[in-house]
């Protein structure tokens, strides 16, 4: 769909899932998810990321993050096993900055809205590489 004259002079941003770019997703095949980013603010590490878990997929350990998590189920079971929290279609789920949390599991594909207002990590975890781990470090400043 061509984008309207008015709709080219906008600072808004509309993205549509059906149109997404295949080489933009970062692949996780190791731990059964990708992720595709919908927002990110280089400067404050800021982001907004469709995340797609297939069955079994996960997050195998216990880790934090350098900022406030949210998430919202779209479809899907996604359990944070440790705690027995299981994001269904339609639950949002709150991470405050520093909490120890995980590992994870989907029970079925599962599809998340995931944001964070601020850097995702102090430290890179072990379920990502220096590629996948973009911009998303707390700034040692």
């Amino acid at each position: 769909m061509t984008p309207d004259a008015s709709m080219m002079k906008s600072l808004e941003v509309l993205i549509r899932t059906q149109e997404l770019d295949p080489a933009k997703w970062i692949d996780f095949p190791e731990y059964g998810f990708r992720q595709y980013f919908l927002f990110k603010n280089e400067e404050t590490g800021a982001s907004i990321a469709l995340l797609e878990y297939e069955k079994g997929g996960r997050i195998p350990v216990k880790h934090t993050h350098a900022s406030n998590q949210f998430m919202f189920c779209l479809e899907g079971d996604y359990e944070y096993t440790e705690v027995g929290m299981r994001l269904l279609p339609g639950s949002f789920y709150m991470n405050p900055k520093g909490n120890p949390h995980g590992p994870t599991i989907a029970h079925e594909k599962s599809v998340l809205i995931e944001i964070y207002d601020g850097p995702h990590y102090a430290e890179k975890p072990v379920f990502h590489t220096d590629e996948t781990i973009g911009g998303f470090l707390a700034r040692k400043d």
